[in-house]
């Protein structure tokens, strides 16, 4: 397998960047990697911090890094002081790159490292929404099996992809990773500039757009930016669940929508419907990728059928090595908290989360039935249902949602449910908002709403 330095080498005379400066990062990366390889030279390779918002300076410094065996953790700049406090404290960084410094710092004194695998080790966030901030063992060894299944499911050669999600981020990383080894172009372009209608010169029919549902969502509410969509060849959909509404939205549009399922250990996606399958309404996560397997088992473990649905456990040769610190190994088989099922032609689809559940009077529920329900009424244009401690129900389903507007009463979304839902599925309690917690990727805070519904209930009694 080719090293980070080989890909460095072999692109050094080519434009490859869009909307950037390909020499510079060149240049960067090269000037880094020799600084880096220097400092490694009186002892244990540094940990890095990485949290430079340039995308150049972030892509170049990853990359050098990665060439000179570091460990390089990615973060995001614009992490809170607690955040960054139990990042400082987790990590412990020979070096920080970016908060505003501009330069590599370097501390006088080696921090304490923990033993760690000699191979370059690239630390990916995850979580973050609860306040936790946890890093996902990943090496370039994971990261390229990834590329490679990628281009295998697809059929590629090159991936040119128009990045405009976080390049600390997976889903953002990965669209580096697979146009800049494949030999592909990299368009990268903050979101909020595409919302407000900047483009770039690029032939958008050979391009890979990734997207989150949220910012789908946005998209198309402008025609203009919705004619756009439909000029790519493939919009990834990923980091959180895609509600109906805003699946038939797109497919309406011939938006070449491929909707992903994947996490941060598993270096992106895992399964991916192709957007054939999509236009021709197939509702799925899509088939495996070759450099994945994926099982579903009943809680005893035991491998269930097609059609069953259990818990997905997943084999792949982009799985992580653990998380980061105290350092907690992940199995071969990686059991995700995800429920759902493989059909007879071996796509996957996802139920809902096992930790998401709710019992309320004896019956299991989980919220992505009713949320998809209530938003199919446009009543509403966000939603989640949660379960509040109820000394009658044991729990009672509360929905916390935004309204399409103010004129639409409580009263008449639960009249539009009546013939969708069973009555018990139908929430009693009812949270008007004017947005709801989630973060970058779309995932909602469930902690938040909690205490938005606490506090609501309160104010009632």
């Amino acid at each position: 397998m080719e090293r980070p330095l080989d890909y460095l080498k072999k692109r050094a005379d080519h434009d490859w960047l869009i909307g950037h400066n390909s020499l510079q990062f060149h240049k960067i990366a090269e000037e880094l990697y020799l600084e880096l390889t220097q400092l490694s030279v009186y002892g244990t390779p540094p940990k890095i911090i990485l949290a430079e918002r340039d995308p150049i300076k972030f892509l170049a410094g990853f990359l050098a890094a990665c060439a000179a065996n570091c460990s390089v953790f990615l973060c995001n700049p614009d992490w809170g002081k607690q955040e960054w406090q139990q990042v400082f404290d987790l990590v412990q960084p020979d070096i920080i790159w970016g908060l505003g410094t501009g330069d590599w710092e370097e501390k006088t004194t080696p921090s304490p490292t923990p033993p760690l695998p000699r191979s370059t080790l690239i630390m990916i966030p995850t979580g973050g929404t609860s306040g936790q901030v946890k890093f996902v063992i990943h090496t370039w060894e994971t990261l390229m099996a990834s590329v490679q299944g990628f281009t295998e499911y697809f059929q590629l050669k090159q991936v040119n992809s128009f990045c405009v999600l976080p390049l600390y981020h997976v889903s953002g990383l990965m669209q580096f990773m697979r146009s800049f080894t494949t030999g592909g172009q990299l368009a990268i372009l903050p979101f909020k500039a595409v919302e407000s209608g900047q483009k770039l010169n690029i032939e958008e029919s050979k391009f890979f757009l990734s997207l989150v549902p949220t910012q789908l969502q946005r998209l198309l509410q402008n025609p203009e930016l919705t004619e756009w969509l439909t000029k790519f060849k493939t919009v990834l959909l990923g980091g959180a669940p895609a509600w109906n509404e805003l699946l038939e939205k797109a497919r309406f549009h011939c938006i070449r929508l491929s909707p992903t399922y994947g996490m941060t250990e598993t270096a992106s996606q895992i399964a991916t419907l192709k957007p054939d399958d999509f236009l021709k309404s197939k509702i799925s996560s899509g088939q495996i990728l070759p450099h994945a397997h994926v099982t579903i088992r009943n809680q005893q473990g035991e491998i269930l059928n097609s059609n069953q649905i259990g818990n997905i456990t997943i084999q792949a040769k982009s799985l992580a090595l653990g998380y980061y610190y105290p350092t907690e190994k992940i199995q071969d088989y990686f059991q995700v908290d995800d429920l759902g099922f493989l059909d007879n032609q071996g796509y996957l689809n996802i139920v809902g989360r096992s930790s998401d559940k709710i019992i309320t009077g004896g019956e299991n529920i989980y919220p992505a039935e009713i949320e998809s329900a209530i938003l199919a009424t446009k009543t509403v244009a966000d939603i989640c249902i949660i379960g509040i401690p109820d000394k009658y129900w044991g729990q009672a389903l509360t929905a916390i949602y935004i309204p399409q507007n103010s004129n639409i009463s409580t009263l008449e979304i639960q009249t539009l449910l009546k013939d969708k839902l069973s009555k018990f599925k139908i929430p009693k309690h009812w949270i008007p908002q004017q947005s709801l917690p989630r973060n970058s990727q779309g995932k909602i805070n469930r902690q938040k709403l909690q205490q938005i519904a606490t506090k609501f209930l309160h104010n009632l009694s």
